[in-house]
């Protein structure tokens, strides 16, 4: 595992915050091995991991099921969320700052878990998705109650146009008084897409503003797709 934390630690985080400032989303390749990708989606089917199984039909967020894992979380997972945070915190920082948000974040994850504890929030949000032939999500923001972090992390599980068809990520970016526009990403297996939570800043004539931002899954037409979701804040009971 610390082969795997200096490998967080040895990415090009300049070029990472300048593609987040720019567009609200960056994909970081192989970032998992095929094997850990492996290992991820095996865990699926062992109920002891997971708090809760989401039926997405049920509540009209799609088609196909997700899971959120129990803490503690398996170690790959935990050392992905608080190895990734410190990094992404100075993003966020510097996205409250240009909108005048009065709001730092510590760069100690679990700092962050304690604001959200404090606040009734104390169930993990990382969550495993699947999607078979017809699957989709519909588009959304991942907030769970009033502390949330400003980024999240999607890892795809299998590959594109080889283990499933269609199943693409989308983002949708809301400009005021503008048109939505969307954004169609085809993540390889491996694949890490870091992305705006629910808004980025943009730069106008008159200085900063928040530029909406959702994503969502397009459907699978073929084939099986599983992904990992990594939200930093956690949910309301």
């Amino acid at each position: 595992m610390e082969n795997f934390i200096q490998k967080i630690k040895d990415l090009n985080w300049t070029a990472i915050a300048e593609e987040m400032h720019k567009h609200g989303y960056v994909t970081i390749p192989k970032f998992l091995t095929d094997l850990q990708c492996e290992l991820l989606k095996k865990g699926y089917s062992d109920e002891s991991l997971y708090r809760k199984t989401v039926v997405m039909a049920k509540h009209r967020f799609g088609l196909g099921e997700y899971k959120y894992f129990n803490y503690p979380l398996p170690e790959l997972i935990q050392t992905i969320r608080s190895e990734l945070y410190p990094c992404l915190a100075y993003i966020a920082n510097a996205w409250f700052r240009a909108l005048k948000i009065d709001l730092s974040f510590s760069t100690k994850h679990e700092d962050l878990l304690a604001v959200c504890r404090q606040q009734g929030q104390e169930m993990s949000t990382v969550l495993i998705l699947k999607y078979g032939k017809g699957g989709f999500n519909t588009l959304h923001q991942d907030l769970y109650g009033t502390v949330y972090f400003p980024m999240q992390v999607v890892l795809m599980l299998n590959e594109p146009d080889v283990d499933f068809q269609g199943g693409e990520f989308v983002l949708t970016q809301q400009i005021p008084r503008a048109q939505s526009k969307a954004i169609v990403l085809k993540p390889k297996k491996g694949d890490l897409v870091l992305f705006a939570t629910n808004f980025r800043p943009e730069k106008g004539r008159m200085g900063y503003f928040r530029v909406n931002m959702k994503h969502g899954v397009s459907e699978v037409t073929s084939g099986e797709r599983h992904a990992l979701g990594i939200i930093f804040h956690d949910a309301e009971k």
